[in-house]
């Protein structure tokens, strides 16, 4: 998250002044990564940071919004797409009119509203191979908003997104990030039980003991394979489910209870006790 924010920032000052080919970002990487969290992480970053420092609007019309955020949808057009951008804004849209005037709507909106960042949520929804795609694909790559574009998807550099001209012109703007499992250990630093403990301070349960859940990190690293994703759903679904039984508390047992994705169940391999053997008498 911190890279990201860092890199979004000196991006967007980069971009300020550029009219064409502006930079861009690429945050990629497995699914349940933690893309999206840290997506809309710096965007919420991006707001705050602009609501601190903008001057308070006059009238209605001056409000700014500095930050957009859109998901590509399943099979998505350029039409489509651009409703999303629309809809994100409020701009009144209607069935008959076209794409070409959805976008010209769109980005005249924008403009006047103030976007400086667009976020883009799984990007690897789109494919450029087929006719639509390539018109989803050229809509995305728009230099008619003047914002800096953060992209995010599955494993994007693989889809054929980055394959023709179209990526390669993606490919020759965008920086990239990648997002992976949190390691249990990174040099003399845990990552991965300072998540969990963050977690474990944002639990409002009455009777649960705090460090409890940093002291399960090896069996929540293993469970979850360091993905941000699984172990956020892991320890939320565990409270939920103490609220329910009244236990107001999470436990290991609790915690072994809970069925997760099935990426993280079919990767989590228990440890099983070596049987000892006895030589008979």
């Amino acid at each position: 998250m911190d890279t990201l924010a860092t890199s979004v920032r000196t991006l967007m000052v980069l971009g300020r002044h550029q009219q064409t080919a502006r930079p861009s970002l690429i945050v990629t990487g497995p699914a349940a990564a933690g893309k999206t969290t840290a997506l809309l992480h710096v965007g919420r970053t991006c707001h705050l940071a602009h609501t601190r420092t903008a001057p308070p609007p006059g009238k209605p019309s001056d409000v700014q919004v500095p930050v957009a955020y859109a998901l590509v949808p399943p099979g998505a057009t350029a039409k489509t797409l651009a409703a999303e951008f629309a809809r994100y804004l409020s701009i009144p849209i209607t069935a008959r009119m076209t794409q070409t005037q959805i976008t010209e709507s769109v980005c005249h909106t924008y403009n006047q509203a103030g976007v400086r960042l667009v976020l883009i949520d799984e990007i690897h929804r789109v494919n450029p191979r087929t006719t639509t795609g390539a018109e989803t694909a050229d809509l995305i790559l728009t230099e008619r908003i003047a914002a800096t574009f953060v992209y995010a998807g599955i494993d994007v550099t693989q889809t054929p997104l980055f394959t023709g001209v179209r990526g390669a012109q993606l490919a020759g703007r965008a920086s990239r990030i990648e997002c992976g499992p949190l390691p249990a250990r990174y040099g003399n630093r845990h990552p991965f039980t300072d998540t969990v403990t963050d977690l474990e301070n944002a639990l409002d349960l009455h009777h649960h003991r705090p460090g409890t859940l940093p002291r399960h990190a090896t069996y929540l690293h293993r469970r979850t394979a360091g993905r941000i994703g699984s172990l956020t759903r892991l320890i939320r679904q565990a409270a939920i489910t103490a609220i329910h039984d009244g236990t107001e508390r999470i436990t290991k047992q609790a915690l072994d209870a809970i069925r997760l994705d099935h990426h993280a169940e079919t990767t989590h391999q228990p440890r099983t006790r070596t049987p000892t053997h006895r030589t008979p008498r």
